[in-house]
């Protein structure tokens, strides 16, 4: 085998990993985890660069396991979307056999780094993997109750971070746990809105109703604002070292507002584009707002 076969050898390896470990997924996920690592720091638990670079490694590999895993058990179903036939294993780029050996490597690997940095951070990460493969992902065939269920696993990375620089769960966590779990329903909502017909092909349940009608779009609403006054808990000042300030606390509500006035729109059009910007949105929405706080805790 000569170099220019090696390269496109090693070309073609990179890309299905990228794509079986869902990368770009992967890296907001961890983007998450950093955050709270960043928010969870002090003089108490100091800044260090070796944890969040295992922080950051280890994350990706138990989101990268979580997606390999999803992809080992739903093969068959991928196979009937557009939007995932094309996925390594059911396209048989890579073998289920393989596939899964590399989620194995990749949970072993991921928690024990996530253990090196403490066990608490190595528990919520093998729990998040636990919840995805062997529960969240068979429950998508079954009941729209599978979002309420994946929005556990989902919530973890932002707490995850905090986890690791303070070794331990408790009010701070708790809230920014909060924050990604109501977060996880307008957002999964809207993609199961806008791919319902692809979702419907695969079987697959991800609206709380099972259909795109108003009782939907209503709760889409409701989460909304639930998501608003729990990324507004950190103004109050009962929620530990987890502050932020008024001035940050106005921009966040007004991120808020901005969130649910695509919601609104989406209840009154009633249409995949509305779902589509909606998610745009919420994606915007999460970063943003981890970005503020962040930004906040260094000024204020």
């Amino acid at each position: 085998m000569n170099a220019s076969e090696n390269d496109v050898s090693f070309k073609s390896l990179l890309a299905d990993f990228t794509a079986i470990t869902k990368a770009r997924l992967a890296v907001s996920v961890v983007f998450s985890s950093i955050a709270g690592y960043l928010l969870g720091f002090s003089d108490l638990n100091p800044f260090s660069w070796a944890t969040l670079v295992l922080l950051t490694i280890g994350g990706y590999c138990m989101v990268g396991a979580s997606n390999v895993f999803n992809q080992v058990i739903e093969k068959d179903l991928d196979a009937l979307m557009n939007r995932t036939k094309n996925r390594p294993v059911p396209s048989g780029k890579m073998s289920v056999r393989n596939a899964f050996i590399l989620g194995c490597i990749l949970t072993i690997v991921g928690l024990g780094i996530l253990y090196s940095i403490n066990p608490k951070t190595a528990m919520f990460g093998a729990i998040s993997i636990f919840l995805y493969t062997s529960v969240y992902t068979p429950l998508k065939t079954i009941t729209p109750l599978a979002v309420f269920v994946g929005a556990f696993p989902g919530a973890i990375p932002y707490m995850l971070g905090w986890v690791a620089a303070t070794n331990d769960f408790d009010v701070e966590a708790g809230t920014l746990f909060l924050i990604q779990f109501f977060w996880q329903f307008p957002h999964f909502w809207a993609i199961g809105w806008f791919l319902f017909d692809d979702y419907q092909k695969g079987g697959f349940f991800m609206l709380p109703t099972g259909k795109k009608d108003k009782k939907t779009a209503l709760q889409i609403i409701l989460y909304t604002c639930w998501l608003i006054l729990a990324s507004l808990l950190p103004v109050t000042g009962f929620t530990g070292e987890l502050k932020l300030s008024y001035v940050s606390g106005a921009i966040v509500l007004l991120l808020g507002l901005w969130m649910l006035l695509y919601a609104v729109k989406l209840y009154n059009k009633m249409d995949a584009a509305a779902a589509r910007k909606l998610m745009l949105v919420s994606v915007s929405y999460i970063s943003l707002l981890q970005i503020i706080y962040i930004i906040d805790k260094f000024i204020r």
